[in-house]
């Protein structure tokens, strides 16, 4: 199979750290963690999705691999690495090296900040974009964690049920 160009790099990268598991094309976007977890077969909470925030101190890149069923506290966030600002789609593809739906959480172009959720840890494997939108590979949280080098967090925000009526 013929994989675009960004996804080729992370196949090649995979290879190179000896992962056994190949990069897998979705027949349908996988930009969201509900497109992807479709496309998969899996629950949302396998897809380990990948934020990206501008922090203010020095724009840096700031990476938050996160649960796909979690929405990333940027407080918490903030509370570790410094102060957040958004990051725009030229932004992530400068720093990071993939376009917004397919930033995987390897392989970039410039140094990263970056944090792995402590909620993916109680997954047996995940699912994360490999450098393209329809792109994705297979691995587990503790693979995650020693392909990053990144240090496990609680970036999740907290959601308080609404009261019943």
């Amino acid at each position: 199979m013929i994989l675009p160009e960004t996804a080729q790099r992370v196949a090649d990268l995979l290879a190179a750290i000896g992962h056994d598991k190949s990069v897998v094309m979705l027949p349908e976007s996988g930009k969201t963690a509900a497109e992807a977890a479709a496309g998969l077969g899996c629950s949302v909470a396998e897809i380990a999705k990948s934020i990206v925030f501008r922090r203010l101190s020095d724009d840096a890149a700031v990476m938050v691999v996160a649960s796909g069923s979690n929405r990333v506290d940027e407080a918490k966030v903030a509370a570790i690495v410094g102060a957040l600002g958004k990051a725009d789609a030229r932004f992530v593809k400068e720093r990071i090296g993939y376009a917004i739906g397919g930033v995987c959480p390897i392989g970039h172009v410039g140094k990263t900040i970056m944090l792995i959720d402590q909620d993916l840890l109680a997954l047996d494997s995940v699912w994360a974009a490999a450098g393209h939108p329809h792109a994705v590979f297979n691995l587990t949280p503790q693979q995650l964690i020693a392909m990053t080098a990144a240090p496990v967090a609680d970036v999740a925000l907290v959601q308080v049920a609404a009261p019943s009526a």
